[in-house]
């Protein structure tokens, strides 16, 4: 029942914030960024037991490890993406916050092209 103080401290924040939005909109935004680094920081033991998990697991399968680093990066830039494009739109900047998850969609798109390169050459190798 991890989850119960991560919720918490949401709840207890987003009070907070809509205490403060009126009086205060920039101590709002602060305090809602705070409190999105800090559940970010709670979870950090837990993302990194399922990166070491997935490589554990590529290893015992044989992969590449620099395909599973690849589609790790691809997962880290869209959690990153959306986590900045909604402190975006909290403060109002929802175009921003559009820009931003169009730029980590063209960064994982760039990404993803050696990958797709390997695919589109290995269904090649199987066509006669």
């Amino acid at each position: 029942m991890e989850l119960v103080p991560i919720a918490g401290l949401g709840l207890a924040v987003t009070i907070l914030v809509l205490l403060l939005r009126e009086d205060r909109p920039e101590l709002a935004l602060l305090l809602s960024l705070t409190a999105g680094i800090m559940i970010f920081l709670l979870l950090m033991d837990r993302i990194a037991t399922v990166f070491n998990l997935l490589q554990q697991l590529a290893w015992r399968a044989n992969l590449d490890l620099l395909y599973l680093n690849t589609v790790l990066r691809i997962v880290a830039i869209a959690y990153i993406a959306q986590f900045g494009a909604q402190i975006c739109r909290d403060a109002g900047e929802s175009a921003i916050g559009g820009k931003i998850e169009l730029a980590g969609k063209i960064m994982i798109m760039f990404l993803a092209v050696p990958m797709l390169l390997v695919i589109l050459d290995s269904v090649l190798q199987l066509l006669p």
